[in-house]
């Protein structure tokens, strides 16, 4: 915990997100605990959130979100000589502040030199649920990716965007084809018939005029006719 690998300027590039911790309690109505047998998870955050869901659903425990946690902090809940377990090489641990590892800031790395946990402790069927479930459920590394997935995503995005682009030329064809006969049938139908009528409403002076000089030469005609001995 006090490796110069922690720490917050560290919270920005570490894999997971920042360094946390939750508090990993139950009830005496699954687990015969005691009101102190609290423990607390320690890890990034993502680890924390995914863990968490199999803390609830398999040892009961009550849900928690995670805090941000400073291992370099004075004030901190949990310490380095309050880890029972480390997991995932270290980067993942469960702690409890009942247990105090007297050597654990020592440079004695032999395990089996380090404080015994407290007989309650060591047979709760509560931190036995929290340790297999850990085992069982933290994540070790990140699945690899499937370049076959890839590629069958790249084939559907490309066939699929073909096709759209034909859907989408036939649609624009198709409104340009009634368009089309839309615009005929107003010319041939009520825009003739309106044209028509304006011809008769408001007529051409030109044509007009032609056509009365030509009544008035008919009726020239007519009258001469009729003078004639």
């Amino acid at each position: 915990m006090e490796s110069s690998e922690y720490g917050p300027q560290y919270d920005a590039i570490r894999p997971g997100g920042f360094l946390a911790y939750a508090p990993l309690r139950t009830t005496k109505d699954h687990f015969n605990v005691t009101e102190n047998e609290v423990y607390y998870a320690v890890g990034d955050r993502e680890s924390l959130l995914l863990t968490m869901i199999s803390y609830v659903t398999w040892c009961h425990v009550a849900p928690a979100w995670p805090s941000k946690f400073d291992p370099t902090s004075p004030n901190s809940t949990i310490k380095l000589e309050n880890v029972i377990q480390y997991f995932r090489a270290s980067s993942f641990a469960l702690a409890s502040p009942a247990y105090n590892n007297t050597l654990a800031r020592t440079s004695i790395s032999d395990t089996r030199d380090s404080t015994p946990l407290p007989e309650a402790m060591e047979h709760s069927p509560f931190r036995k649920c929290i340790d297999e479930v850990t085992e069982n459920a933290l994540a070790i590394v990140n699945k690899p990716p499937d370049h076959r997935l890839s590629g069958i995503l790249i084939s559907v995005f490309f066939s699929t965007g073909f096709f759209v682009i034909v859907a989408l030329a036939y649609m624009l064809c198709a409104i340009f084809c009634i368009l089309l006969a839309i615009r005929k049938w107003l010319w041939s139908g009520p825009l003739s018939y309106l044209s028509k009528l304006k011809e008769r409403m408001f007529p051409d002076p030109e044509i007009k005029r032609r056509e009365m000089e030509a009544i008035k030469e008919a009726r020239r005609r007519e009258i001469s006719y009729e003078s004639y001995p």
